[in-house]
């Protein structure tokens, strides 16, 4: 999420309100006794439970009540019970609707439905003392057998709010004992309830949360502001700049879009499916390990994507590498060191910006530089004399300058070249992977834990600083001493 000033008046400020209302407005819809799902007492084992309705119902009212097809469908659906306003019944833990013969529940029935307890438009905060009642109490009702996420949140909060853990457990056991006075179908609905409402405030982890609202915001832009002075001077200085600002024929950026539509419709998720299959939906990796920034033959989309633009070349690392070593055989490899160089004093520490800029100044910009870049004088001196007093963007006008020399030279003999066409022959293909039910059950048990990313960038600092050995020069005096020293 992009933080542009603390005075952002775009709809950004807890925009989920506004469209969890609207969603509300629809459950009570599809609530209505008359013209909503038709629910009926439907057995859970050996449990009736009442007004439950089926999942292939609720698709079919939103495709007939809403204009959708089954798809648009399933996926509204899948909202309303990822948001907690439908909850399901047997299986808890995966947030979906399913289009078939599964049961599901409103979370109230509709005389409630103007007093609903569990909906996120209410703002019950989830509180952590709640939560912690609500574990005690499933840890009373199955004698200590949660879920291996459960246990773990059951023994933090425990350790964390051991001075009040007494209240805590009192609490549970009381609402526990409450509990068992009610009739079994009630006793189990509630318990679904309350346990769908903590599936969606509290999801067990590498689960995406429906409730995230993102960063908080230090202002409420829809909020009225006061019209003084400043404000009708912003108001004049924006107007301004927007009628100097230069205009572009419709007709030109509409071919514009066009034709970057064209060009990346294979590469877009939303339009195409991952090959071979989606991780998020699948728990299966391989898309992953196939795309990884330093994998050794990238497949023939991440390849076709390089000739895009020269940008898309230089933003993947594996088709930096291969522009690397075509740039080794056209002896020219200085202009994207230097470029390199640039951006990592760009996106650096701020304590290593001058020695980074004095190394730069003596590796390519120096008289006798070892990879001395050849750009105008009028651009050299004007970096030169910025790196008196260096800061993060002083070699921008350089960069630019080395950047557009490659772009306009080196990156088209690049694509003609031997070097990209051999990776062209070497890039493969996956097959898309068909998963059943049963295989992604299993691929979801399977789940295991991402790398760290600390460790992944102590690698890539690694390999940087074997790079860097590697790329300067040699002292024989030092290496032949050495030698003598072993002997």
């Amino acid at each position: 999420m992009t933080i542009r000033s603390d005075r952002d008046h775009g709809q950004r400020y807890r925009p989920r309100m506004s469209c969890l209302k609207k969603v509300e407005a629809t459950a009570v819809q599809m609530q209505d006794p008359s013209t909503g799902v038709k629910g009926a007492n439907q057995k859970l084992n050996v449990t009736t439970i009442p007004h439950a309705i089926t999942g292939q119902d609720i698709v079919a009212w939103i495709t007939k009540n809403m204009n959708m097809d089954n798809d648009e469908a399933q996926a509204f659906g899948t909202m309303l019970v990822a948001f907690g306003y439908i909850y399901p019944l047997q299986d808890h833990k995966k947030l979906v609707l399913r289009p078939d013969g599964s049961l599901y529940r409103f979370q109230v029935t509709f005389p409630f439905c103007l007093d609903p307890h569990f909906w996120p438009v209410q703002k019950w905060k989830a509180e952590d003392t709640d939560y912690a009642i609500y574990l005690a109490k499933r840890n009373i009702r199955k004698k200590g057998v949660l879920d291996a996420y459960e246990q773990e949140e059951y023994n933090k909060l425990h350790k964390w709010m051991n001075h009040k853990w007494d209240f805590i457990v009192m609490q549970a056991k009381e609402q526990y004992h409450a509990g068992k006075a009610r009739q079994k179908a009630d006793r189990v609905v509630f318990d679904c309830q309350e346990r769908a409402y903590w599936i969606v405030h509290r999801p067990p982890p590498q689960t995406h949360s429906a409730m995230d609202y993102g960063l908080d915001r230090h202002i409420d832009p829809n909020a009225e502001e006061k019209k003084t002075y400043d404000y009708y001077r912003r108001i004049n200085i924006y107007t301004q700049q927007a009628i100097m600002r230069s205009r572009v024929k419709s007709s030109v950026s509409l071919g514009a879009l066009v034709k970057y539509m064209t060009t990346f419709k294979n590469h877009d998720p939303f339009l195409v499916p991952c090959l071979p299959s989606n991780p998020w939906q699948t728990d299966d990796d391989s898309y992953w390990e196939l795309n990884t920034p330093e994998v050794e033959i990238p497949t023939k989309m991440r390849v076709e994507r390089w000739s895009f633009s020269f940008y898309e070349l230089l933003n993947d690392p594996r088709g930096r590498a291969d522009f690397k070593i075509f740039l080794k055989k056209e002896f020219s490899g200085e202009n994207l060191a230097f470029w390199e160089a640039a951006e990592e004093l760009k996106w650096g520490t701020a304590a290593s910006m001058s020695e980074k800029a004095e190394q730069i100044f003596k590796t390519f910009l120096a008289p006798g530089a070892p990879r001395w870049i050849n750009i105008d004088g009028r651009t050299m001196g004007l970096t030169v004399k910025g790196l008196e007093h260096p800061h993060r963007y002083v070699l921008d006008a350089a960069q630019t300058h080395i950047f557009m020399l490659m772009k306009k030279d080196t990156f088209y003999r690049y694509l003609k070249s031997p070097v990209y066409k051999e990776i062209q022959k070497k890039a493969i293909s996956p097959a898309p992977h068909d998963f059943s039910e049963a295989q992604l059950q299993q691929n979801m048990r399977n789940r295991r834990p991402s790398i760290n990313p600390i460790i992944t960038w102590q690698k890539e600092q690694e390999e940087k600083a074997k790079a860097a050995a590697a790329a300067g020069p040699v002292d024989i005096k030092k290496l032949m001493a050495s030698k003598l020293d072993r002997k």
